[in-house]
């Protein structure tokens, strides 16, 4: 039986790639942090492995004979006390695990990476992978990290590392444990803390179509290729609709101006910034919500065969997995 070190396992993404692979009948393992929160990997048949991209030297016992590495970790975060840590491990952890990777002669590497490093159409049509990015649309450390990072991960392409690129747009589902930026979204309508919402757009796909396709690109992905992991693209509005119908609570109905968005912005982010909490609106997801971010999955779904499960479907499922997860008070009388 073949094995595939998943980074990343204990997160969002990266748990479900886990049980993705172990579907696939794969032998998994997973390198944790000493001290990481492992209750994403509870119950599941599969080797850990203790290690930090932080530390290149844990990760070469790592990688030691594996077939495939998928490298899912990373910091995704819209705010950050110490800026410095995102880079840390998004740039540097991600160059260390690849040529470690290299080193031990795996035959493939799945690299996510993230529609952060796709441009943006001024159009608001959707982007696809030949897009470029213009610097103006590097909001914030985290897209600016994730864009180096990938530039780091082609640049080993070029030089023969055998290495794909997925780049998933909004991934909703189970498992969103800490929870992300998306999954957010999702909690405050549900714990009634949206009064008013922004003209804002984003692709949306199922993580469980996400973690497919990474076993995909490892299978038929073209090398030193990015493929975008998406499906719908939907205005913020049209999602709480379908939340709204799913969970039986009331919409919003307020489109709160930019500039009172961004005001809100400013003072939640400076109040962190004094007391070391994270803001309740992050001034860096304020202004990648000024820009449209709609994505062209084409080449995903013609190449790879990515599955394109309803976003209706992915939404009920995360709602579900958050209620029977204690993320939700009151639960809504429609999930409960």
């Amino acid at each position: 039986m073949d094995t595939a070190l998943v980074t990343g396992g204990t997160g969002f993404i990266g748990a479900n790639v886990v049980r993705t692979l172990l579907n696939h009948g794969v032998r998994v393992r997973v390198l944790v942090r000493p001290r990481g929160d492992r209750s994403n990997l509870a119950g599941l048949e599969l080797e850990t492995v203790e290690g930090d991209l932080l530390r290149p030297a844990s990760l070469q016992s790592a990688v030691r004979g594996v077939r495939w590495v998928f490298h899912a970790a990373a910091s995704y975060t819209l705010w950050s006390s110490d800026p410095k840590d995102v880079y840390a491990v998004n740039v540097e952890g991600t160059r260390a695990l690849l040529e470690a990777a290299g080193r031990s002669g795996v035959e493939r590497i799945v690299y996510t990476s993230s529609v952060a490093t796709v441009g943006l159409r001024k159009d608001e049509k959707p982007s696809t992978e030949e897009e470029p990015l213009h610097p103006g649309q590097l909001v914030g450390h985290y897209k600016r990290s994730k864009y180096l990072a990938e530039r780091e991960v082609l640049g080993l392409a070029k030089k023969g590392l055998p290495v794909v690129v997925v780049n998933p747009s909004a991934p909703v589902g189970p498992w969103d444990v800490k929870p992300t930026p998306t999954g957010r979204i999702l909690l405050d309508f549900l714990n009634r803390r949206m009064p008013a919402y922004v003209r804002t757009g984003l692709n949306w796909v199922s993580v469980q179509d996400v973690a497919e396709g990474h076993w995909l690109a490892a299978r038929r992905g073209r090398l030193g290729e990015r493929y975008i992991l998406g499906h719908q693209n939907l205005y913020l509005k049209e999602i709480l609709d379908m939340l709204g119908e799913i969970s039986g609570l009331s919409v919003p109905q307020i489109r709160l101006p930019y500039g009172v968005a961004f005001l809100a912005g400013c003072f939640s982010t400076a109040w962190a910034a004094l007391s070391g909490r994270e803001p309740r609106v992050p001034l860096d997801g304020v202004r990648m919500a000024r820009h449209i971010m709609f994505f062209d999955p084409g080449k995903a779904v013609a190449e790879l065969g990515l599955p394109q499960t309803p976003v209706h479907t992915a939404l009920r499922q995360a709602v579900e997995w958050f209620c029977q997860n204690h993320y939700v008070n009151p639960i809504p009388a429609k999930c409960s």
